[in-house]
């Protein structure tokens, strides 16, 4: 009862500050007082657990559920051992079917709130803020009993001291899964010496602090939360489930012909006509026997993946390619190149408006949202993957560059603190920190195309022969011990 009257004391003076910071009058700003020990009384008279609650985790996301791949990874492993799972968060895109089938996995929607429509813009955000936490409050202590709740940071405003609010007066463990910082983010758009981006860092570091454990996604990221907050965390790589793997060329072309359907850098050459053969900008298939080939001068599919955020800067691969289109009329050896950039985001209809803007003679270039089934199906069909992720933190990987490697397919990352713990500078792919150094890495490995003698095929059989582990391998060893010791 302790733990839960400080929980109870601290989360009503942070409320209470975000009011008067808001702008709020103090009797207003003092509503969240009633409203907190209201909710702490009501909980208070909550019946004894349940004896079975052990085998019940909730997975949190303030987030699209659709968008976090590595939370369903974690529902989907948590399932496979017996556990029954909630996923908390919105449902904005489709999840995994895997997730939509599994018995053991339910999902519990809930509405991302947008507060108030008018006054000062701090105010709004605050409201946003303040609407969040009650509701997230509210859905937490009415699910039945958990053993643990494992939420993603970030998003951790307002989630990471709700979260733990609810833990403490419920009992159960909770858990922080680390993929980046969420005040870096900020930074991004506010710079590091706004007001509300260190508000932010010190409640990230407050309430992160208070978690029973902890998980991140990179040992620089484990190293820099116990130096700088005190934090002991186990580092969980981001490791390529199953479905990440080379595509049969019989599943490529089926995958190129409903892409064609839509988008028209996958359907064939206009003046291309075979006598009883289904066509392709990449594959033919003989309607007779059924045998699948690779057309003879066939593009190269160059895939890169996006959130369309701050922290990836698309133009530097739009010039990247103006340098390629130059390479080619000057007289360079190089193929014709379809570049697919996957995601949603933000930036995506601004990004869209430059791409439209271009006049490639050489490159040709679309912008899908793939389901996530299909999504695997191209990365293993793709000759190249390009990474544009630059970590706000310094201290974050490329998931995109991981499901590419479970692909076996080479790729061209941009530079950033600790990605060397991911790509390996010319052994698994290469790293530029410029579109001029992007360019050239094109022009390098697109000399030999189609070929695999040249680095391409180098990199590639160096993925193939490197024993890759998968992610249930990683999670069971790392994330099932700590669950079991503290809730079975």
């Amino acid at each position: 009862m302790a733990d839960a009257n400080a929980a109870v004391a601290v989360v009503t003076v942070s409320l209470v500050l975000l009011g008067l910071l808001s702008g709020l009058s103090v009797s207003w700003a003092l509503l969240p007082v009633a409203v907190v020990v209201l909710i702490f009384v009501l909980a208070s008279g909550l019946k004894g657990r349940d004896e079975l609650a052990h085998l019940n985790v909730c997975v949190l996301v303030l987030g699209d559920i659709g968008r976090s791949p590595r939370m369903q990874y974690h529902a989907l492993s948590l399932s496979r051992h017996g556990y029954n799972v909630t996923i908390i968060g919105f449902l904005g895109t489709k999840p995994h079917q895997d997730i939509l089938e599994d018995d053991r996995i339910d999902i519990l929607a809930i509405s991302e709130l947008k507060g108030l429509t008018v006054g000062p813009r701090i105010f709004r955000y605050a409201s946003k803020v303040i609407f969040q936490c009650f509701q997230l409050f509210y859905v937490l202590m009415k699910i039945e009993d958990q053993g643990y709740i494992l939420m993603q940071n970030p998003p951790g405003l307002p989630a990471i001291a709700v979260t733990w609010l609810a833990s403490r007066l419920r009992g159960n463990q909770f858990i922080i899964d680390w993929h980046n910082y969420g005040y870096t983010i900020m930074a991004l758009t506010h710079g590091e010496n706004h007001f509300i981006v260190k508000v932010a860092k010190w409640y990230e570091k407050l309430f992160g602090c208070l978690s029973d454990h902890n998980l991140c996604v990179t040992n620089a990221m484990r190293e820099d939360l116990h130096k700088n907050w005190n934090i002991e965390a186990t580092t969980l790589y981001d490791k390529p489930p199953s479905i990440f793997r080379e595509t049969p060329l019989k599943l490529q072309h089926e995958l190129f012909v409903r892409m064609g359907s839509t988008y028209l850098p996958f359907r064939p050459s206009p003046d291309v006509t075979k006598e009883y053969m289904e066509l392709t900008a990449f594959t033919e298939r003989n309607t007779q026997t059924g045998a699948v080939a690779r057309s003879a001068g066939r593009p190269a599919l160059l895939i890169s993946s996006t959130s369309w955020t701050e922290d990836e800067d698309f133009s530097i691969l739009l010039q990247a390619l103006e340098e390629y289109e130059k390479f080619v009329e000057t007289g360079h050896k190089l193929p014709l190149l379809v570049c697919v950039i996957t995601g949603k985001g933000p930036q995506k209809e601004y990004y869209k408006k430059l791409i439209d803007s271009k006049e490639y003679q050489h490159i040709k270039i679309c912008t899908p949202w793939l389901e996530a089934e299909d999504y695997p199906v191209l990365l293993g069909s793709a000759d190249l993957g390009v990474c544009l992720h630059k970590s706000s933190s310094g201290l974050d990987l490329p998931m995109k560059v991981v499901d590419m490697f479970g692909c076996c397919l080479p790729v061209c990352a941009i530079h950033f603190q600790c990605l060397r713990e991911l790509v390996k500078h010319e052994e698994n792919g290469l790293i530029f920190k410029d579109s001029k150094e992007l360019s050239q890495q094109l022009k390098l490995l697109f000399s030999d195309f189609p070929s695999d003698q040249g680095k391409l095929g180098i990199f590639r059989k160096n993925l193939k022969e490197s024993g890759q582990q998968r992610w249930d391998e990683n999670w069971d060893r790392n994330v099932l011990p700590l669950i079991k010791e503290h809730c079975d």
